[in-house]
């Protein structure tokens, strides 16, 4: 899934607002993903952060980027750092993507400004 110019909202059921993903002995998806979009605002799309997140060290050979995408990847709706930690998530006109922290003046700014808006899966069934 890519998107352009579109704005993932937290969850509705996020416990927190901006949360940076805690320290694990062995780096989770949620630390990789804020390191490489904290970092580098914009400088990655959703095929290339995917597969950044995959070849982190997992103990694991890491596929090729096209062997890779060869079966669909969850797009950052699923993601915990919009899920869980309280991270926007905006695609800009290139699908290159940013985070925001919900609650702050560039996160409210976004989401007005973004021509479209999805939120983020919910943690838990209704």
């Amino acid at each position: 899934m890519s998107y352009t110019d579109t704005f993932i909202k937290i969850a509705e059921d996020c416990p927190s607002a901006g949360e940076v993903p805690p320290q694990k002995p062995k780096p989770t998806k949620a630390q990789i993903e804020f390191a490489l979009l904290i970092q580098a605002p914009y400088s990655l799309d959703h095929k290339a952060l995917t597969h950044a997140v995959h070849k982190a060290p997992k103990g694991q050979d890491a596929l090729g980027f096209d062997a890779f995408h060869s079966k669909g990847q969850p797009c950052l709706r699923a993601s915990p750092l919009t899920k869980r930690y309280g991270w926007g998530a905006h695609y800009n006109a290139e699908g290159r993507i940013a985070i925001y922290a919900a609650g702050s003046r560039e996160y409210v700014d976004i989401c007005a400004s973004a021509g479209k808006t999805l939120l983020a899966m919910r943690n838990k069934r209704k």
